[in-house]
Parts: C-alpha cells; sequence; structure tokens
C-alpha cells in the first residue's frame, strides 16, 4: 500500500480506503489524489496514521489496508461522483445523509391567455414564468386547494377540448374552451391564488371555512380531508417574528448534533418572508465532523441540476470545503454563488432561528426504542445501531400476479412515505426475493441504503441478499426471520410461534415474550400486510383484465403465453405491437393495444 500512495497521481479524483475483508470504510475527494491521501500517512520509517489526525479518523486508517482511486477531468466531477459513491455504497465512515429530495415547486406561465398553476422540481424553459417555492411537503395539497377554491383552468387538455367539461358544471372553472371569457378577468382569480401561496394563512382560512361547512352538512369524511390537508399545509411552514421587509431570497442551512444525533434544519426564504421549512435526523458518529456535513447536506439538496429560483446560501457555520463547493455550484447554476456565513444582522438572525429550531427538534424527538435498538445491535453484532430499518416480503397466489413490498421503519416509527411495491416476474420466492432486492440495490444511487435489511426467510434468502449487496460493493447488516418448523410445518400458535431469527454468526430462538423478538415479528408483519394488500389489488386488477381479454375473443391458452413472456399485465400492457403480434397474431395485438382506453374499478 506504501507503494501506491507514493505513486498517486497529482490529479482530480476520488479515493477509497478499504478493510481486509474488502469492504469499503470511506470515500473521499481530492484537487490532487497524491496530496490529499500523503495528508493521511506519515511514510517514513514505516506507513502510520498521522498522530494530529482525529481519534475517528485513526480507527479507521489502522482498519484500512488497501487503497482504490479513480481520476476524473476536474474537481466538479470529483465532487459528484464522490457524493454519488458514498450514497450507493454507504461507507461505514462516511457521514450518510439519507434526504436528498429536491423538492417541489409550483409554477404558472403567465404568457398563456389563461395560465394554470402546476408542479415541477426543474427549470421550465420560458421567459414570463414564475416560480413559487420550493415546498418540503403540501405542494400538491396546496395546488389541489387553489383549483377547488377559483375557477381556473384545471387540466392541461381543457383549452383543447373546446367544450366544457364537469368541472365547468361543478363552478370550478370559467369554461374559456367553449365560452367568451376576457383574460383579464380570469387573471384577478390568477392574482388571488398567487397571494394565497405566498401568505398561506389566507389559503388554510378559505380551507377551514370550507372544512366548517362540510361538517355543518354531516359531510364528516369530506371535513377530515380538508383537516389532514390543512394540516400539511403548516407543516411546511415556520412560523417566526422575523420581518425582513426587503423582497429578497435566501436558502438557509443549520446543522446541530447531541450525542449521537444530529438535526439538519433548511428555512426558504422567499420575497421576504418564511416560504417553508424542513428538517431530517441522522446518526452522529463518534468525532462527528461538522465540515463533512454541511458539504454532503449542501450537494444533496442541490444535486446536478439548476434549481428553478436560485437563492443566496446561508449557513450557520463555515466549513473547511466552503470555497470548493461554491465552486461546484457556480458551474451548476451557471452563475456565481455565494455562500455565507452571516454574523451580524437580519441574516445572522435567520441562522440563529434555523439552529434554534434544530436544537428544539433534538430535544423533543428522542426513540423510544433506542435501548431496544441498542439491544438488537448487540445480539446480531451489527455495525451499527439499526435506526432505520426496511423489511422485505413477497406475496403471490400459485404464481399469479406476484408481487414484493419494502416497509421502513425509521427512528421509532414506521415511515410509510418510503413504502414501496414491487410487480415481480419469478414464480418462486428466491428468485421473486432476489428480483425486488436487486431492483432496490439499483436504487440506491437515488435513495440510500439503510443500516438494516430484514428479510420474511430463513438463511438462504439471507445469504443472497448478502450476495448482491457484495457485487454491488455496498456493506450493511442483513438478518432473516423464519417460522419454527414442527414436523416440517410452520409453527403459526398464536401468541406462542417460535419464530428463528438468522444472524451473521448463529440462529436465535428467543422466547415469544422478548421484545426484540416483537419488533421484529412487528415488522415482518406489516410487510406481509403490505405484500398481501398489494397482491389483492393487483390479483384484482388482473382478473378484470383476463376477462376483458377473454370477452374479446383471446383464449385462456393466448393469456398464458402473454403472461408467460411479459409476467404481469403492466408489462403486458407496453408490449410492442409488433411483439404482441408475433406471440398472439395481428387481430388480438390491436385488442391488447386498445386496452388503455379500457378502464377498471
Amino acid at each position: 500500500m506504501i507503494e501506491m500512495i507514493r505513486s498517486l497521481p497529482h490529479s482530480a479524483g476520488i479515493y477509497q480506503y478499504l478493510d481486509a475483508k474488502g469492504r469499503i470504510l470511506y470515500i473521499g475527494k481530492a484537487k490532487d489524489l497524491s496530496k490529499r491521501v500523503k495528508s493521511y500517512f506519515t511514510l517514513t520509517p514505516s506507513l502510520s496514521p498521522k498522530v494530529t489526525l482525529s481519534l475517528r479518523i485513526q480507527k479507521m486508517l489502522s482498519e484500512t489496508v488497501s487503497l482504490h482511486y479513480i481520476v476524473v477531468d476536474n474537481e466538479h466531477d470529483a465532487l459528484i461522483l464522490e457524493n454519488s459513491l458514498i450514497k450507493q455504497l454507504a461507507p461505514k465512515y462516511n457521514i450518510l445523509l439519507r434526504d436528498d429530495k429536491t423538492y417541489p415547486y409550483i409554477f404558472i406561465d403567465l404568457n398563456d391567455p389563461y395560465p394554470r398553476f402546476d408542479i415541477t422540481r426543474k427549470v421550465i424553459s420560458g421567459k414570463n414564468i414564475h416560480y413559487f417555492g420550493p415546498f418540503s411537503t403540501g405542494a400538491r395539497d396546496i395546488l389541489d386547494s387553489l383549483y377547488e377554491l377559483l375557477p381556473l383552468v384545471q387540466k392541461k387538455s381543457c383549452l383543447k377540448g373546446k367544450k366544457v367539461c364537469l368541472f365547468y358544471q361543478m363552478n370550478q372553472c370559467l369554461g374559456p374552451c367553449e365560452f367568451s371569457v376576457d383574460p383579464s378577468y380570469y387573471r384577478t382569480f390568477v392574482d388571488t391564488a398567487i397571494t394565497w401561496i405566498h401568505t398561506k394563512k389566507l389559503l388554510l382560512s378559505q380551507l377551514t371555512e370550507k372544512m366548517e361547512w362540510y361538517s355543518q352538512a354531516l359531510r364528516f369524511e369530506e371535513a377530515m380531508g380538508l383537516r389532514d390537508r390543512c394540516e400539511r399545509i403548516e407543516k411546511s411552514v415556520l412560523n417566526s417574528t422575523i420581518d425582513l421587509a426587503r423582497n429578497v431570497h435566501y436558502d438557509v442551512f443549520a446543522i446541530a448534533t447531541t450525542d449521537d444525533r444530529g438535526c439538519i434544519v433548511r428555512l426558504f426564504i422567499r420575497n421576504g418572508k418564511i416560504a417553508s421549512s424542513s428538517h431530517d435526523f441522522f446518526t452522529a458518529p463518534e468525532d462527528f465532523s461538522l465540515d463533512e456535513a454541511y458539504e454532503r447536506t449542501l450537494v444533496n439538496y442541490y444535486g446536478t441540476t439548476k434549481p428553478p429560483i436560485i437563492a443566496p446560501i446561508l449557513t450557520a457555520h463555515s466549513f473547511e470545503e466552503q470555497p470548493w463547493i461554491n465552486t461546484h455550484l457556480s458551474l451548476l447554476f451557471e452563475k456565481k454563488v455565494l455562500i455565507e456565513t452571516p454574523k451580524q444582522g437580519i441574516k445572522k438572525q435567520l441562522v440563529t432561528l434555523a439552529m434554534t429550531n434544530a436544537y428544539t427538534l433534538l430535544k423533543t424527538k428522542k426513540p423510544l426504542n433506542d435501548p431496544l435498538l441498542h439491544s438488537l445491535q448487540a445480539l446480531f453484532t451489527l455495525e451499527v445501531i439499526p435506526r432505520r430499518i426496511e423489511v422485505f416480503d413477497n406475496s403471490h397466489l400459485g404464481g399469479v400476479a406476484p408481487v414484493g413490498a419494502m416497509i421502513v421503519y425509521n427512528d421509532d416509527s414506521l415511515e410509510k412515505k418510503s413504502y414501496r411495491t414491487y410487480h415481480l416476474h419469478h414464480k418462486d420466492e428466491y428468485g421473486q426475493m432476489r428480483e425486488m432486492l436487486k431492483r432496490r440495490i439499483d436504487d440506491f444511487s437515488t435513495n440510500p441504503p439503510p443500516d438494516l435489511w430484514i428479510l420474511d426467510g430463513g438463511a438462504t434468502l439471507r445469504s443472497l441478499a448478502l450476495e448482491l449487496l457484495h457485487s454491488s460493493g455496498t456493506t450493511f447488516d442483513v438478518i432473516a426471520i423464519s417460522k419454527e418448523k414442527l414436523n416440517a410445518i410452520s409453527h403459526r400458535a398464536k401468541g406462542s410461534a417460535r419464530d428463528v431469527l438468522h444472524g451473521a454468526s448463529q440462529t436465535f430462538r428467543l422466547e415469544p415474550y422478548d421484545k426484540r423478538l416483537q419488533l421484529i415479528q412487528m415488522l415482518r408483519d406489516e410487510a406481509h400486510r403490505s405484500a398481501i394488500t398489494f397482491h389483492q389489488k393487483t390479483k384484482l386488477k388482473h382478473d378484470q383484465l383476463s376477462q376483458f381479454l377473454s370477452k374479446n375473443g383471446l383464449t385462456l391458452p393466448k393469456i398464458k403465453k402473454l403472461l408467460d413472456y411479459y409476467g404481469t399485465f403492466s408489462e403486458l400492457q407496453k408490449g410492442s405491437f409488433e411483439t404482441l403480434s408475433e406471440l398472439v397474431g395481428t387481430k388480438d395485438a390491436k385488442i391488447i393495444q386498445n386496452l388503455s382506453q379500457h378502464k377498471t374499478t
């Protein structure tokens, strides 16, 4: 390894430290690979970590036995590659910030005579397009509310129809597609909508009034729907007494840590007001690096595309790689970007507000199951405390409509917004699990891996998962849970099911009252429920489509032939006319091509 370090090129790139088992411990970037890597080590009289480094880095280097590197053209490419690999491979000593969403914006093109609002996550070409946001939550709720309360053009296709539709009859559209509507009159409703977006209290007041009307009319389900919508809209708004008294934009980032947890708070100031806010928790390892956290936060948030609104960036702390990130974002935004850590004035008040909220969140949200998660870590000798867990199960009936489900447990609660369901092709459970896990691994570049996987199955499926992870270069823990076999039959006695847990070194048969077993069983059962529910919906749709095909002349052997080839009806509907014709003939291919026009309920 010492010879490799001495021969490293003076080029931009990324480097990877690996342990004795070939697992990646750390991924870093460098303007000059030779200088950067040599800054970690003393090369004479023997290779050793520099004593001036933090204890965490010294521990990492003591585990390092080999080094890999990739040369790129410039620093900008090095930063992008580093961020992508960290998200996909989740190295042990890198800080893993899981939230990398690009938050949506509401936009409107005022060049249109009858403009309508819509949602985007990227820049839309046009000279008179106005953006509102970003919204960490509630963007769709705000949009739906505007269209329910104001008679605006509802759909992109409305004006092309030349005839009024149901929205006009419901008094939710002025009907400019058929009738003559003065654009200036229409614009008054657009202006009202813009005011409500800027001042959400006005929009919430309108929704509350409508909710009360529903309640008085005994339409309680609709009233509850509006109540939930109001709550989601309110979540994105942080109340503050700070008055900027100026029409300015800022993106504010603050990071606070305590013990082994951290919190990122983001504030988005638009036109002098707090347009929205968001926060996320993360695991702060021993000897946490605030520099690395800010770097990852900014690179994750802005991604690789130019945002619709470019605002000056305020951070609560300065950080080592600030000039590098500044250059990277300037290239990305195609304009000069200034990252500032303010010391006084209104800007300082904004970062202080963000820090205050970060510390408050850390105090108020403490995982109740923390001791239980520590106990799980000790029992299975897990690399890290499993704060984020993904659980997998699959479902089918005789090989028909095979599906899979992934549920997510994060910091003491089920994170239903992160659930995923999968249409599968394989008929056997091993093949189905392999397909599902492979698709999840392919998604690591946009949705980073968890701390732990739990599979509904035995040691064979656990070995499969580890094999897939190893081939992808990713390393984290996997356990499986299976039913105890009594005379080759699964023992499912309610209240006394002796489930078997499969870990890295041994299997465990915990008592039914053991809290660790109960947690894993609860997560397994939730994954099973999700898979069964999705299977029932898929099977119903398959039955309806199968009946439709039969009624239109396709024989059962032809339907089976199509399913054997495509796997699911969803894939069948995407099939090309040429392929369908080869399988079942031109006449039946035309019938299948008309499926998209057939609506099932």
